[in-house]
């Protein structure tokens, strides 16, 4: 499904933020990115969604490549922060913004938000509040929702679990594992914790200095390795 060739980006002669030649994610596939800041994580996220321009090299997405064309984008959805939100806009708006943009109408962006009703806790819907003042929390809570609107069959997400309490955080590994268990859907999750990122994806790949460092199918033993990694 995601195919990368020797794509770096690069901000000066002297510093090359990413250095990927060869990845590839297969369709279906949960996929884990992680590292310490700096690391070149959401700026791979952000070269994966075209973001920003790749100094070499390229990304495909089903076989597009996403810096040439914008036939990726029916298909792909993505979280990344807050700047992907629209402040002046209540948690519905928004929704049904976002629904719009992707085909689908208020009754099924509502059949949506009624599945994850606990997801938010009842802090968000029917509050009224614009998100600009939601708390960086919520704010997370509608951007992850939001990417989930209209079946898209890549879901990026970058830092989901930060800023979110223990109970939102184990409501949204479950969210995650089933979209996961969906062998049509592939999902990239970036994160520095260690832990909630094996619990959830098949595969872990670990960045350092924009480099892949490690590349491990999740076992019993991958949490272990990935904490001896990075306590060095």
């Amino acid at each position: 499904m995601i195919k990368v060739s020797n794509l770096t980006k690069r901000y000066s002669l002297e510093k090359t933020v990413l250095n990927i030649q060869n990845l590839e994610i297969p369709k279906g596939q949960s996929f884990g990115l992680v590292g310490n800041n700096g690391a070149g994580k959401t700026t791979f996220f952000s070269l994966l969604l075209d973001l920003i321009q790749p100094s070499t090299g390229y990304i495909k997405n089903n076989e597009i490549q996403v810096d040439k064309s914008e036939a990726w984008k029916p298909f792909t959805a993505a979280f990344l922060d807050e700047s992907f939100l629209i402040g002046y806009l209540t948690a519905e708006e928004y929704f049904y913004f976002i629904g719009d943009l992707r085909g689908q109408n208020k009754a099924d962006v509502d059949a949506l938000l009624k599945n994850y009703e606990s997801f938010f806790n009842g802090e968000i819907l029917n509050s009224k509040k614009y998100l600009r003042d939601l708390s960086k929390g919520n704010m997370k809570k509608v951007g992850i929702i939001a990417a989930l609107i209209g079946n898209p069959e890549v879901i990026i997400l970058d830092e989901p679990f930060a800023n979110l309490d223990p109970t939102t955080v184990n409501r949204l590994k479950i969210i995650i594992k089933e979209l996961a268990d969906n062998p049509n859907v592939t999902i990239l999750v970036s994160s520095h914790d260690l832990a909630h990122t094996v619990e959830v994806c098949d595969r872990i790949v670990a960045l350092h200095l924009g480099e892949i460092v490690k590349d491990i199918q999740t076992s019993p033993e991958t949490l272990k390795e990935l904490e001896a990694f990075f306590a060095v």
